[in-house]
C-alpha cells in the first residue's frame, strides 16, 4: 500500500482544540463488533466492551514540559522543543536532543539565552535534530521553565489546563514530549469501574517523541524511515500477558504506543522483557503477536498511527469507521474522541 491510500477528508472544525469538560466525557465509537457494525457510545460505556480476565495495558510515560523560547546574541528568537535527554539523570551541564526553529542557522560559538538565566550551546546536528548543552540539569530545568508541547494542529498556546489534561492520571516515568492520548480519557473513577468488571491492569513505558507528528514524505512506504523511541516492557508484564492467555482473556492495548511496545518486545516471536530503542513500523500486512483489542483516538490522515490501526483491524473496516466518525461529527486527534477495535482476521 502507499501513503495516499490512507488519506481522508477531515473538516478542520473537527480537530479538537481543547479537552472535553471531563476526562471521561468524550464519545466512543465501538468498531469492534464481529459483524462490522458501528455503535456510537460515550466513553463511560467502555466497561461494557470489556470482559472478565481481560488485561488492560497502559503506557505510564509522563510528558515533560518540553518547549522553551530562547534568545540568540543577535536578539533573534529560538524555539527549542526537547526530543530526549542524552546526559545521565542529575548531570549538569546536561546534553539534549531537540527540534530547533530559528530564523537563521545556529552557530557553535553563540550561546542561546533561556528563561531562568540558563544558556544552551549548540554542539552538533543529528539529521533533523540538534544536540545542545545546557548549563543546568535538563529534566529539572524543563520541569520548571518549559511549556507543555501541544501538537502542531492545536492552534493555541499551552495554558494551565494543558498542564493537567495533556497528562494521564497514571503518568509516572518522565521522558515523553507527546502524550499517549488514548489514556487521557481515563480518570480514577473510570479505572476503578474497569477493574470492577474483572479486568487486570499492567503498565509499559514508551517515551513518545515529537517524531510522532512528522508526516511521511514518501509515497512508497518501503522507503519510510520511522523515528526511534525508548520503550520498556518488564518481565512482570510478560507474565501478566501469559496469565491472561491462560485464563482466556484478551490483551487490550490502551493506545498505539502500547501496541508498539508490546509488539517490539515480541519481535523474536515470543513476548520477552524489553528495554531499549524501537523504530517498529506497523502497517497492513503485519502479523500481530500480542494485542487482541485496541482503544485509540482518531489519527491524522496519511500518518503511521492510522496505518497501524488499519493493520490491526483491517483497512476497509477502519476507513469506513473514520468516514462514519466524520459524518457523525466526532472530535479528532489528541484531545478528541476514542474508538474501540478488535483484531481483524
Amino acid at each position: 500500500m502507499r501513503r495516499s491510500d490512507f488519506a481522508y477528508e477531515l473538516p478542520t472544525e473537527l480537530i479538537a482544540q481543547h479537552p472535553s469538560a471531563q476526562r471521561s466525557g468524550s464519545r466512543l465509537l465501538d468498531a469492534g463488533a464481529a459483524d462490522g457494525a458501528l455503535r456510537d457510545l460515550m466513553f463511560v460505556d467502555l466497561p461494557s466492551l470489556l470482559r472478565p480476565d481481560d488485561l488492560l495495558v497502559f503506557n505510564d510515560t509522563r510528558v515533560i514540559p518540553a518547549r522553551v523560547l530562547g534568545i540568540k546574541p543577535t536578539g533573534g528568537q529560538v524555539e527549542i522543543l526537547l526530543e530526549r535527554i542524552l546526559s545521565a539523570p542529575g548531570a549538569a551541564p546536561g546534553r539534549i536532543l531537540a527540534h530547533v526553529h530559528a530564523s537563521k542557522a545556529l552557530r557553535a560559538d553563540a550561546p542561546i539565552a533561556l528563561p531562568g538565566g540558563v544558556h544552551a550551546r549548540f554542539v552538533t546536528r543529528h539529521e533533523d535534530l540538534f544536540e545542545l548543552e545546557l548549563n543546568a540539569e535538563p529534566l529539572a530545568y524543563f520541569e520548571q521553565h518549559g511549556a507543555m508541547p501541544l501538537p502542531p494542529y492545536i492552534e493555541r498556546g499551552a495554558d494551565n489546563e494543558d498542564a493537567e489534561r495533556y497528562q494521564t492520571v497514571y503518568a509516572r516515568e518522565s521522558g515523553a514530549v507527546a502524550a499517549p492520548t488514548a489514556g487521557l480519557h481515563f480518570d480514577a473513577a473510570m479505572l476503578e469501574r474497569c477493574k470492577e468488571v474483572g479486568v487486570r491492569v499492567a503498565y509499559v513505558t514508551l517515551h513518545v517523541g515529537a517524531g510522532t507528528f512528522q508526516s511521511i514524505r514518501v509515497e512508497n512506504l518501503d522507503e519510510h524511515r520511522m523515528h526511534s523511541e525508548r520503550a520498556n516492557v518488564s518481565a512482570e508484564v510478560c507474565d501478566e500477558v501469559a496469565e491472561t492467555r491462560r485464563r482466556g482473556g484478551r490483551v487490550v492495548a490502551i493506545g498505539t504506543t502500547v501496541v508498539r511496545s508490546l509488539e517490539s518486545a515480541a519481535a523474536s516471536g515470543s513476548l520477552l522483557a524489553f528495554a531499549g530503542e524501537t523504530s517498529i513500523f506497523i502497517r497492513p500486512g503485519y502479523r500481530f503477536r500480542v494485542v487482541d483489542a485496541l482503544l485509540t483516538n482518531f489519527h491524522l490522515p496519511e500518518s503511521t498511527l492510522l496505518m497501524l490501526v488499519c493493520a490491526f483491524a483491517g483497512y476497509d473496516r477502519v476507513m469506513q469507521a473514520y468516514q462514519h466518525a466524520v459524518e457523525r461529527r466526532y472530535r479528532f486527534f489528541s484531545y478528541g474522541d476514542a474508538m474501540f477495535l478488535t483484531k481483524g482476521a
